[in-house]
Formats: C-alpha cells, structure tokens, sequence
C-alpha cells in the first residue's frame, strides 16, 4: 500500500493537473490533538500549495471544495487536516511561485 502522501498526490494530479504541486506531512506537529494518529501512524494532517489553471475563475471557496470533494476518500480513510493555498499559475507568478524546472 502507498503513502498517503503518493495517494494525495496522485488523487490531485488526475483531478486538477497542477504545474506545481508540494505537499507536506505536518503529523508529528499535531500528536495528541484531535484527529492525528500519533507518532507511530501519522499520515493525518498535511499542507499543500497548489497551482493549477483549474483554479481559474473559481473563489477561494468553490477551490477548497473542489479539493476536499477530489480527496473525499482519503478523509473518509483518516486523513484529518489539510491546510490549503490554491492558486492559478497567474496568480503563482505575481506571487513568485514557479513550478519546478
């Protein structure tokens, strides 16, 4: 079986086709609050910076939810906190977000 990290990933891709994507495991910060797993599983609360031209024309919002609605099975799976910024590559630029060479 996978990381949930390679399934989030791979989940984003097919639905979004980002021209960057990170995204970063923030378990260990979170042991002992609610939702996470601990030390010994992790794998519950993540960060994620996106850029996609999906994002176009859509509010802060209606991007969130269209993530949460493409990684619907992963939070029925555990997967607990997902902290996000979304953004088109028009936005990325303006900001200096370029995906990688």
């Amino acid at each position: 079986m996978t990381d949930r990290a390679t399934r989030l990933r791979h989940a984003l891709e097919a639905a979004f086709a980002p021209s960057l994507l990170e995204i970063v495991d923030d378990s260990a910060r979170h042991a002992g609050h609610a939702g996470a797993r601990g030390l010994d599983g992790g794998e519950t609360h993540y960060n994620l910076l996106m850029v996609s031209q999906a994002f176009a024309g859509l509010s802060r919002v209606e991007r969130s939810r269209a993530v949460h609605a493409a990684l619907d099975g992963e939070f029925k799976a555990g997967l607990h906190a997902l902290s996000l910024v979304l953004r088109t590559p028009e936005e990325a630029a303006r900001l200096g977000e370029r995906a990688p060479a």
